[in-house]
């Protein structure tokens, strides 16, 4: 694979964070997110009665099933079908610096989308003690969950001209991951292990409780920096 060239993917980065904030379609995924999980934390706050983050750090990785691939489903597809990718490709420009602009213009995004919820920790923050580590450690793993999702969804994106189809292919990939760790007492012994290693919300989760374990930063790392190279290789086959 090529070097990549830092300035090259900046302005791929920059390029893809205009096309996203210039279109409503950004603004209006966002609302939504914001609006269920503000939903379900004021309910959590007022009804129950209990000022926490937990149902933010519970919640988050799931509403990142539909947001994600909602997001990722047009990065790559869109181009591929109005023949703006093999426009781009004529420029000197690799395939591993498009993925690699598209994925961080994605991943600034979704920290958008997180953005706004701090104020949900200034209110934890004003109405009980808050403890910071966890806290910390909580929304390092959003991100995370949040990048190795976007991984997904661009090789999804990379497969297909439609975007339905996209959207469909990533979500049930992220899907298929997120629930490793749910169906172990359907697995077998043998193989209970290694679904659980797989599962995004395992490794998610020990973050959650402010344990950040080598072993769940190198699970993020890998699985992210494998969706990538899938990625390229991916929009490579064009040229094979």
């Amino acid at each position: 694979m090529p070097s990549v060239n830092p300035s090259t993917v900046g302005v791929i980065y920059r390029r893809e964070l205009r096309s996203f904030f210039n279109a409503p379609a950004a603004y209006v995924v966002i609302i939504v997110f914001l609006a269920i999980l503000g939903w379900f934390f004021t309910s959590n706050l007022f009804l129950a009665n209990v000022a926490s983050m937990r149902v933010v750090f519970d919640l988050v990785p799931f509403l990142f099933l539909f947001f994600v691939p909602a997001v990722t489903m047009r990065l790559l597809a869109e181009e591929k079908k109005s023949g703006t990718l093999e426009l781009l490709t004529t420029k000197p420009v690799h395939d591993a610096e498009i993925v690699l602009g598209k994925f961080l213009a994605a991943l600034t995004l979704l920290a958008a989308a997180l953005l706004p919820t701090l104020l949900y920790l200034l209110t934890v923050g004003t109405l009980g003690r808050v403890d910071l580590g966890p806290a910390f450690t909580g929304y390092l793993g959003l991100l995370l969950v949040g990048s190795v999702f976007i991984g997904f969804g661009l090789l999804a994106s990379s497969l297909t001209e439609n975007q339905i189809v996209a959207f469909i292919f990533g979500f049930l990939l992220v899907f298929a991951f997120f629930m490793f760790d749910k169906v172990l007492v359907y697995a077998p012994h043998t193989v209970a292990g290694v679904l659980e290693f797989l599962s995004v919300d395992y490794h998610f989760s020990n973050m959650a409780r402010g344990v950040v374990d080598s072993r769940n930063l190198v699970y993020f790392a890998s699985v992210i920096g494998f969706t990538l190279y899938l990625t390229t290789l991916s929009l490579q086959r064009r040229k094979w």
